[in-house]
C-alpha cells in the first residue's frame, strides 16, 4: 500500500492536522472499494456535482445522508429471486456504503435518480461573517470585498 508521508509538512503547518489525518484516513478507507463508480464535478465557482453509477436502484433503495462536513450515500439492495435461471451476474447486486469528506460551508443542494445515475449537487456558501472585507483607514466603514484577493492586491 502506497503512504503518504506528511512529516515534513506536519512540522512547519499549525493547524492542518485535521486535513492530514483525513487524507490518510481516506486513502485507507477507499484503498480497495470500487463500487459504486463515481465522479466529481466541478460546475462553477462553488458548484459541484457527484455523479454515482447506481444501475437497479430504485429511490427507496438510496440514502442520503449529510452532516458537519460528511455525505454519506448508502444502497440497500432487497434480496430479489430471478425467475429463471442466471447463467452470468456482470450487474452488481449489492449494497454499498460511499462517503464523501465535504469542506466547510459546502452543503447539499438537491439530489435526482433518472437513468441508473445519482446526480448530487453541492454549493458552497461563505457566511457574511467569514467573507473578507474592507475596512476604512480612521473610519467604522466595512464593505465586503468582491472577487476575493485581485481586488485587495490592487487596493
Amino acid at each position: 500500500m502506497n503512504r503518504i508521508d506528511f512529516t515534513p509538512y506536519r512540522r512547519t503547518m499549525v493547524g492542518f492536522d485535521r486535513l492530514f489525518d483525513m487524507i490518510e484516513n481516506q486513502a485507507r478507507a477507499n484503498a480497495g472499494d470500487k463500487y459504486p463508480p463515481f465522479n466529481i464535478e466541478r460546475r462553477g465557482a462553488d458548484a459541484y456535482r457527484i455523479t454515482l453509477a447506481l444501475a437497479g436502484f430504485k429511490p427507496a433503495d438510496i440514502d442520503i445522508t449529510a452532516q458537519a462536513n460528511l455525505l454519506v450515500v448508502k444502497g440497500y439492495k432487497p434480496e430479489e429471486s430471478p425467475e429463471g435461471e442466471m447463467l452470468h451476474v456482470g450487474i452488481a447486486q449489492r449494497g454499498f456504503e460511499r462517503r464523501f469528506e465535504l469542506a466547510d460551508y459546502v452543503r447539499v443542494d438537491g439530489a435526482d435518480l433518472a437513468d441508473g445515475l445519482l446526480v448530487i449537487d453541492l454549493v458552497r456558501e461563505v457566511p457574511e461573517a467569514m467573507k473578507p472585507k474592507k475596512i476604512a483607514i480612521g473610519g467604522n466603514t466595512l464593505s465586503v470585498v468582491e472577487g476575493g484577493s485581485d481586488e485587495t492586491a490592487a487596493a
